[in-house]
């Protein structure tokens, strides 16, 4: 795909969901809150998350409080979250770290960052843009990865592949908020299972309307 048709569907839908919504879906305060949650995404619902924080938060108000958790009691609080066995482990090593190795602060570079037990880059480029403001990468989630891939941004399935296809695509002012647009598009029309396309604001630009929704109803007639 040219660069100028995917500013163009970068454009229709900003239109189309920039709504007054909040750019993020999980309810923090600060980035040591970023992280932790964005942690406990992986593998569960963002409601599920924030359903749990405000007794995490409680318990464990800062990294110097995480990193002396009793494992059990934390596994306790996230077991809802799913694979609670790994993510507390996770927490509390990056908890350990964070208090360790960066005078208690989240750190602000990608480098530093995957560093961190259960931080990798998706995890990082999401704690850098709400964190911080910084834009280093593009977080390739599971709608991102749909979503890039339907409609003709990437070729690849690898999730570093695609984001190497998205910021080669997309100016870097457009990384913080690809992100978002995506994920809304992916979670409320270009759905895993029977996408609306019908109702999609960018059908006309889209490869998989292209080529395997119109195909069918061109075969069928």
């Amino acid at each position: 795909m040219h660069r100028k048709d995917a500013l163009l569907i970068y454009q229709i839908l900003h239109r189309r969901y920039d709504d007054g919504s909040p750019r993020h879906f999980l309810r923090f305060e600060n980035p040591y809150q970023v992280l932790v949650l964005t942690i406990l995404s992986a593998q569960t619902t963002d409601r599920q998350v924030n359903e749990i924080a405000p007794r995490l938060f409680a318990q464990y108000p800062g990294p110097e409080d995480l990193a002396l958790a009793d494992p059990e009691i934390l596994e306790s609080i996230i077991r809802s979250t799913g694979f609670y066995h790994d993510k507390a482990r996770h927490l509390i090593g990056a908890a350990k770290a964070i208090t360790r190795d960066f005078g208690g602060e989240v750190p602000r570079t990608l480098k530093d960052l995957i560093t961190l037990p259960g931080v990798g880059r998706k995890t990082a480029n999401i704690v850098l843009h709400h964190a911080f403001g910084i834009d280093e990468g593009i977080a390739v989630d599971t709608h991102v990865r749909r979503t890039s891939r339907r409609i003709g941004l990437s070729d690849h399935a690898d999730p570093d592949r695609i984001e190497e296809d998205l910021r080669a695509l997309f100016p870097k002012e457009c990384w913080g908020d690809l992100n978002y647009l995506l994920i809304r598009h992916g979670r409320e029309t270009c759905t895993a299972r029977n996408p609306n396309c019908e109702q999609c604001v960018i059908r006309d630009h889209c490869r998989y309307y292209r080529e395997v929704v119109s195909g069918k109803k061109e075969r069928i007639a």
